[in-house]
């Protein structure tokens, strides 16, 4: 590993977010872990960081170079698994915060992974389909080295999709010599995807609100839903709780905010985004400022978008009953807390957008067994899982009188800290 600047920023007492996020979170959680706290420290320091290089001739003749991060935050309970992500924010310290927020989100699932996470600093929209194959292709050889179906297992993220799979799932192949389908998750079904896994992540979003819902007396039909982030994960999400019943009264993307107190078509939205890239010139909604957005009255808040997006200062304007969040990291410590005073649940991230690792899951078993499941099957498995594990974390909310996400973060530490005490430390 090259040591950077950024590399050592995360051993910086003032770091900056997320990876400062996500460290304050893991100290709260440490005076509830009673002995194996004597191990809190093996969450603070990921296990492995690989930065790479990744250069590509483009479409001009040119030679381009991009960053690229794989970082495995922990593996003593199974193999890493965790996304990839394209975007031109991606940073080590992001990558970081994301391998470790996985690795909290399997334990908590009882997934038998560990937690990583990958990515290239870049804005997928400015290259063409054939440059994009070559700037995967050649990140999923660079690494290669740490990857593969019982090391550590990519799926989609934030810029990316089962054509990237598809893409690394053939590279890592061509390059041990045989097909490996299970080194990658969220593929295309002809390549060894799994059903229902498009769907998983917004589909966990909404069991998570349901099972918060029918705790807190808030019900799903005739909700007023808003969600921030109207991809893969929001779009999905919003569908879902208007085919239950609930109205989306305002979405948002990177470049539009819209609303109608009516309710949002949502699958007109959805076919307006497929043909036009974003939520910008839909008609069956008005346009209103980001600021009007964050002070709409709702029962379900959703933030689906990127991490860090409820601050303080938004929290103290929010005006609904639950957040569900379906983005990774996207309500700082500080605007949790704020949240808690204000008597407004957060369903955390680690639970709430638990249903796309718990579908790769599926995948990868289906994988090794060259045996599928039916879509029904799949989603049975996923509810089951899903309401199995809220079950557990509401009911340690309780006991110990702690938030859900506190009670996620004891469930998910106690797993991942007794498998290392019982493994040791070896040499």
């Amino acid at each position: 590993m090259a040591v950077t600047q950024e590399t050592l920023s995360y051993l910086d007492p003032a770091r900056p977010e997320p990876w400062a996020s996500f460290i304050e979170q893991i100290d709260r959680v440490a005076p509830h872990l009673g002995h194996l706290s004597h191990w809190i420290e093996t969450l603070k320091r990921p296990k492995r960081i690989l930065i790479v290089d990744v250069p590509i001739v483009r479409d001009d003749g040119s030679i381009a170079h991009f960053e690229g991060y794989r970082v495995q935050h922990n593996l003593s309970r199974g193999p890493g698994k965790g996304g990839v992500r394209f975007h031109p924010a991606v940073s080590l310290n992001e990558v970081m915060a994301l391998s470790g927020w996985m690795t909290v989100k399997n334990a908590a699932l009882g997934l038998p992974y560990g937690g990583a996470k990958g990515g290239i600093r870049i804005d997928p929209r400015q290259f063409s389909r054939g440059e994009l194959e070559r700037i995967t292709r050649r990140y999923t050889s660079e690494i290669g080295i740490v990857i593969g179906p019982d090391k550590d297992i990519p799926a989609p993220d934030v810029g990316t999709s089962e054509q990237t799979m598809a893409w690394m799932m053939d590279t890592y192949s061509v390059n041990v010599g045989h097909t490996a389908s299970g080194v990658v998750t969220g593929k295309p079904i002809a390549l060894g995807g799994s059903l229902g896994r498009q769907e998983a992540t917004g589909r966990g979003v909404y069991i998570a609100a349901r099972e918060a819902g029918r705790r807190m007396g808030v019900a799903i039909d005739g909700a007023r839903v808003v969600v921030q982030g109207f991809g893969n994960v929001g779009g999905i999400a919003a569908r879902i709780f208007r085919e239950n019943g609930a109205k989306v009264v305002a979405l948002q993307d990177a470049e539009a905010t819209i609303a109608n107190p009516a309710g949002i078509d949502i699958p007109a939205t959805l076919v307006h985004v497929a043909a036009h890239g974003s939520l910008s010139g839909f008609f069956g909604a008005e346009p209103i400022s980001e600021e009007e957005f964050w002070h709409l009255e709702s029962d379900y808040f959703v933030p689906a978008a990127l991490e860090g997006q409820v601050t303080p200062e938004r929290a103290r304007g929010l005006r609904t009953k639950i957040v569900v969040e379906g983005a990774n990291g996207p309500t700082t410590p500080a605007a949790d807390d704020i949240l808690r005073d204000r008597y407004i649940l957060v369903v955390p991230d680690v639970l709430a957008n638990a249903g796309g690792v718990t579908v790769s899951y599926f995948e990868w078993v289906q994988d090794f067994s060259s045996f599928f499941w039916t879509e029904d099957e799949i989603n049975a498995r996923l509810e089951g899982i899903m309401v199995k594990a809220f079950d557990a974390i509401w009911h340690t909310a309780q006991e110990r009188r702690v938030s859900i996400r506190t009670a996620a973060f004891i469930i998910a530490c106690e797993r991942v800290l007794a498998a290392r005490e019982q493994r040791g430390l070896y040499p």
